[in-house]
């Protein structure tokens, strides 16, 4: 069983983080706990964890002895693979070599490329990696070289093709810094190529594991040093928080860079377009108006949103841009300015219904593209989910973003007079919300699942995925009733929200096994717009305890540890962190809305949180907010604006001047429960054949059962490893794997069983010139290149033998970039005459790899026995992001029926 808790885990948990181990008296800590798991306590005035403690000196200063135990723990097991020109090609995804590094100096046998080491060697138990460890790793390229010398080219177990001209060198992959698992920047990286200065076909690579230099440390000692007194100055029982909160507002301050634009965090400069807007959502519209004003209309381009980031040349595979017009919207709310207001509605306006024609899938009335945030492909998806894939995927928190950024238009619309227009998106609003109720919802774990994925039948994957859980309560996707039940029903670990849950099987921490700060801000303000009172006080305890031992906003940690070191990139200072630690006072215990004409006030401070606070100098609009508070609870006992009652504790827009709030909260018992569970990897995914009408697969570790789909649709569960079907239909079958305790891996790669008259291929270089570029691989007697100005619309002909619904797709290459950066999908239009089919995306697949042939997303059209005619074309709302280039080699099309 693949289950682990802090109670139960390695001498690792038990020795550096102490989650087992008692924690400090109270009588020398100040007050009584505020929240106490066996994982760490939150105290007034410190937070202990173990042995380790973070302490208040003042309000304006704290200290911390935390260190992160990663280095002192490391495991001498080193997991790892080459790679050729960077890329995961050696063996099939989850086999790997395993050494045991069991001294302070290494050497591997000679490992042969593609075939298995497994070091049988035995871990003595208290054995770990001893620092500055050399590691020399042995492999033999001869048989890659051979075949280069033989034939010209070599083909690996992943079915990848190297030609000898286009062998940039050998690459190594691994577990242990200074290796990593991030095949997509591997290749070029000078530290982690083999050399072979003999030229006996040897090739080698000594690395430095465990460097003392790179132990994992952050700041013992914060003190303010900005001028903050220009923000609102919140003071509590509850020092801790105090200090967080300044401490939160100066890292604001120093995320501003010199041109009054956002950055992301320390270690990333430039202004990102999801990472500003779920900032100026969580409180960066109220604090920094024109510095988000900045920020957003630096991410504008042509009169239309920015996708910067997302796989496989960002939009339309990742279509999260539609977060922008969220703060946009929360901007204008902020301030009013109707300036704003008008200039962004056209870009929304403009951006949407661009989506709406490459994005927007009518059959399940939701949105296609890469899991907001989530846009490392590995770390969320299985492996064999190329870009085109996660394009055509229909995701939880894409789509949340989606339905909120159409009501937020639809308000803004009405607002100008825009009626057709606010009735439109509104409309498409509804079919977002209807989709996402209808196809991701779980009745039997009380919470949405993460995504429809497969090929031309989808499947939804049970995971839990934190931030769509949110947002979905957070914007009303999720009625009053079902909201209560995915915040008490979706599971939470010993630190906080896990991205997903349960964990991936191989996966480094980062989005898989990871936490994100700004993430549980959001889950804050899901669980107190739920009423959940439990719920709120551990999440809130989530995002201080690791700002406090840390002294700093992380951008993430490890889930299963705490610990901010062992993600695969992490910063200080991040800002989405910053704004979600100071939403915590603005949102969740003043509980400010902002709405079109007013401020509401839904103030919700958990018993736990119970005193008296003030916010003071709170600026809106054109008025100064001085608040004063006492109690607890989510109801308001009494609330007055300079001594006179404050009616449905409103206060309007059009107030200007200097005003005094005081609220009595009720002391109401408000209650709930939390779904606080133990750190779970799910079981791996199956490698699936099919041979002669038989399904296949190995054992899975871990598994007692297998699940099979056929179109989607539930078909057989078996403890076999093996299924007799149909070969004389077409079905698309997709396998998982099932666990004791009946969690499921992610399904296989689907496996289209079609006969042969059902498949249909007609040759592009038929049907417009063949392109003169000296690519390979391709099928027929050559390809067509598209561009803007290269066969811009092709007019195939072709014919079906009877009537029925086809799956149409093209076999294509994009080397224009690299697999996960960049902004060169090309997209197309395919019709059928005037009427339109459907978005054809043809993603980057690698940089200069224009000899890796994949499919795109297909598309489906029903078709009468005979000729048609399909146009390929570009049109305007095909743009990509990077305006230029929109290019990609095309060598046919494919129809299959499929109905």
């Amino acid at each position: 069983m693949r289950k682990t808790s802090l109670k139960s885990s390695i001498l690792f948990s038990m020795m550096a983080l102490g989650a087992c181990q008692s924690q400090k008296p109270t009588a020398e800590i100040g007050g009584a706990a505020i929240w106490q798991s066996e994982a760490y306590t939150i105290y007034p005035d410190s937070v202990v964890q173990g042995e380790h403690v973070a302490r208040v000196i003042s309000r304006t200063e704290m200290t911390t002895d935390y260190k992160s135990p990663a280095n002192a723990f490391q495991s001498p097991r080193i997991t790892f693979k080459f790679a050729i020109n960077g890329r995961d090609n050696e063996m099939k995804s989850g086999t790997d070599h395993y050494f045991n590094c069991l001294s302070g100096s290494c050497q591997t046998p000679v490992i042969t490329f593609g075939q298995q080491f497994t070091d049988p060697s035995e871990i003595p138990n208290d054995a770990y990696l001893s620092p500055n460890t050399e590691m020399t790793v042995r492999l033999d390229m001869r048989p890659v070289l051979q075949a280069f010398e033989k034939h010209g080219v070599y083909t690996s177990a992943t079915g990848d093709k190297i030609y000898k001209e286009d062998f940039k060198g050998v690459y190594i992959a691994g577990n242990t810094a200074p290796l990593t698992w991030d095949f997509d920047n591997l290749g070029g990286k000078k530290d982690a190529e083999l050399q072979d200065p003999d030229g006996d076909g040897i090739y080698e690579i000594t690395l430095k594991l465990n460097v003392p230099e790179d132990d994992k440390s952050t700041a013992t000692h914060w003190a303010l040093t900005r001028d903050i007194s220009a923000f609102p100055k919140y003071t509590s029982d509850y020092p801790v928080i105090d200090a967080l909160y300044n401490m939160s507002l100066e890292e604001m301050q120093k995320d501003i860079e010199a041109d009054s634009t956002f950055r992301t965090g320390k270690e990333w400069a430039g202004v990102w377009t999801r990472d500003i807007s779920y900032s100026i959502i969580l409180g960066m519209a109220q604090l920094q108006p024109k510095v988000s004003m900045y920020s957003l209309m630096r991410k504008v381009k042509d009169g239309r949103i920015v996708q910067d980031t997302g796989t496989g040349g960002a939009y339309p595979v990742s279509t999260d841009r539609m977060t922008w017009a969220m703060a946009a919207w929360e901007v204008y709310k902020a301030t009013g300015d109707q300036n704003w207001l008008r200039d962004t509605y056209a870009i929304i306006k403009k951006s949407l219904e661009e989506d709406y024609r490459n994005a927007y899938d009518s059959e399940t009335g939701m949105v296609r593209g890469e899991s907001s945030f989530l846009d490392w492909r590995e770390q969320t998806y299985p492996l064999w989910m190329q870009p085109a894939d996660i394009y055509a995927s229909d995701n939880l928190g894409t789509n949340a973003v989606h339905y909120q950024a159409n009501m937020a238009a639809a308000e803004m619309a009405e607002l100008l007079n825009d009626k057709a227009a606010a009735a439109k998106f509104k409309e498409m609003a509804q079919g977002i919300k209807a989709g996402m109720n209808k196809l991701l919802w779980q009745e039997e774990k009380g919470y949405y699942g993460q995504y429809l994925y497969g090929r031309n039948y989808m499947v939804l994957s049970p995971r839990a995925e934190a931030l769509g859980e949110a947002l979905s309560v957070i914007y009303n996707v999720a009625d009053a009733e079902r909201s209560k039940t995915v915040v008490a029903n979706t599971p939470v670990t010993d630190y906080g929200i896990p991205s997903i849950y349960p964990q991936i099987p191989g996966i480094p921490p980062y989005h898989n096994n990871g936490i994100w700060p700004f993430v549980q801000a959001y889950w804050s303000l899901a669980a107190a717009k739920a009423g959940n009172e439990q719920a709120l006080t551990e999440s809130m305890s989530a995002i201080y305890r690791p700002a406090a031992l840390f002294l700093t906003n992380k951008e993430n940690f490890v889930a299963s540890t705490g610990d901010y070191a062992g993600t695969q990139i992490n910063s200080d200072r991040q800002l989405w962190s910053v704004a979600g630690n100071l939403s915590m006072v603005y949102k969740v215990l003043f509980g400010m809305d902002l709405q079109p004409d007013k401020l509401v006030l839904k103030p919700f401070v958990p018993k736990a949180f119970a005193g008296n606070r003030s916010l003071t100098n709170f600026k809106y609009r054109n008025a100064v907010l001085n608040f004063e508070m006492s109690g607890y609870g989510n109801e308001i006992k009494s609330i007055t604006m300079d001594g006179k009652p404050l009616e449905n504790a409103e206060v309007p827009a059009s107030i200007t001047g200097e005003h005094d709030i005081k609220i009595e909260l009720a002391n109401n018992k408000v209650g709930g429960k939390s779904n606080h569970t133990l750190d779970y990897t799910s079981p791996d995914m199956p490698r699936v054949t099919y041979t002669s009408g038989k399904l296949s697969w190995p054992a899975v570790d871990g598994a007692v059962a297998y699940k099979i789909t056929r179109n989607g649709e539930e078909l057989v569960k078996t403890e076999s490893t093996s299924l007799q079907v149909n070969a004389n239909s077409y079905a698309e079958y997709m396998v998982m794997a099932i666990d004791e305790n009946g969690v499921s891996s992610f399904g296989s790669e689907p496996v289209v069983v079609v006969p042969d008259k059902y498949k249909l291929v007609y040759e592009l270089e038929k049907s417009a010139p063949k392109a003169k570029l000296p690519y390979r691989d391709f099928s027929g007697t050559g390809f067509v290149e598209l561009s803007k100005k290269q066969n811009a619309s092709i007019n195939i002909e072709v014919i079906v033998p009877e009537d029925g619904v086809y799956a149409v797709d093209f076999r294509y290459a994009n080397g224009n970039g690299p697999i996960n950066t960049q902004n060169k999908a090309a997209i197309r239009t395919l019709q059928k005459g005037d009427s339109f089919i459907g978005t054809i995306v043809l993603p980057q697949r690698g940089t200069d790899e224009w000899n890796n042939w994949g499919f795109t997303n297909a598309v489906e059209v029903p078709l009468q026995k005979g000729s048609h005619t399909l146009t390929l074309s570009f049109e305007p709302h095909n743009e990509n992001m990077n305006g230029e280039v929109n290019q990609a080699m095309v060598d046919y099309i494919r129809l299959i029926k499929i109905k």
